[in-house]
């Protein structure tokens, strides 16, 4: 049973006391949240309204939250400037974890003295480099592709024939668009399928949600087990993909870029659905 929470009495089933009962049920073992960014907590340079009362409230109620997310065009330190710019209050501002993370884990076991081509901006690069990766733009032992908004056809190109040529195919994540104030941009998912329609290969791998590689970064970070956290987020394919594959409640709310009429005719439902974050206050006790 998937049930639509908002501050008022709207709702896809059931009656307002089962709503309440199921929601706060589904959120009574969830000890941290790990929060989508885009979408999710803020549009641009907007918040979205009531995000910091979600996390307001998470401190009253002896929770955390760690901001998780697919987009690396950034780094983490990037989004931490951007969360105290954004007055996000200590320390949740400090707890980011991106899907670039995720990849230099993987890439420092998988690849322990290999060097990758990134496709992917320069503050990327610094961030990897500075967590143990080497990159190079020659004979390559790995591809790494990541949301590059420096991309150009000479890097498509070179991409391409790095992967046409059999090279082991990484993807920090699947994300086809990336939500802004203005509507929504091309995001790696996008460059990713431009890839396959060229060289006819997927990524080998994907690090980001809602695949496992980014979710064990979180529980790592966090030292909770999948039955403490939440995963909450803006998306249906990624953000609650992440959580119900991987024992954790799901929970999508409507800020971003997927509308209540997605739920329907998708494959992956939601344990809860919330219009906003501040909206899931209620149902935490």
């Amino acid at each position: 049973m998937r049930w639509r929470c908002s501050s008022g009495t709207r709702l896809t089933d059931g009656g307002g006391m089962r709503m309440n009962k199921h929601a706060k049920a589904c959120l009574a073992a969830v000890r941290c949240f790990l929060l989508d960014m885009d979408g999710t907590f803020y549009l641009g340079e907007r918040l979205i309204d009531g995000s910091l009362e979600f996390l307001e409230a998470l401190r009253r109620t002896g929770r955390d939250a760690w901001f998780l997310t697919n987009n690396s065009s950034k780094s983490a330190a990037a989004y931490m400037e951007k969360l105290t710019r954004l007055g996000v209050p200590e320390p949740f501002r400090r707890q980011v974890i991106t899907s670039g993370h995720a990849a230099a884990q993987y890439l420092r076991t998988r690849f322990p003295q290999g060097r990758g081509y990134l496709l992917g901006n320069e503050v990327l690069r610094e961030e990897l480099t500075g967590m143990g990766l080497a990159f190079t733009d020659a004979q390559p032992d790995y591809v790494l592709v990541a949301f590059d908004t420096t991309l150009d056809y000479a890097k498509m190109c070179r991409v391409c024939d790095y992967i046409r040529e059999g090279v082991p195919y990484i993807a920090t994540h699947p994300d086809f668009n990336c939500p802004t104030e203005n509507g929504f941009i091309p995001d790696a998912g996008a460059i990713m399928a431009f890839i396959e329609a060229s060289t006819g290969r997927k990524a080998d791998i994907i690090l980001g949600k809602p695949h496992g590689g980014i979710i064990r970064e979180a529980q790592r970070r966090t030292g909770c087990t999948a039955a403490e956290l939440a995963m909450v987020g803006d998306r249906l394919y990624t953000d609650v993909a992440a959580g119900v594959r991987h024992g954790m409640p799901g929970i999508l709310v409507l800020s971003g870029e997927a509308k209540m009429a997605d739920v329907a005719t998708s494959a992956v439902k939601p344990d809860l659905i919330f219009d906003k974050l501040a909206d899931m206050i209620p149902y935490l006790s």
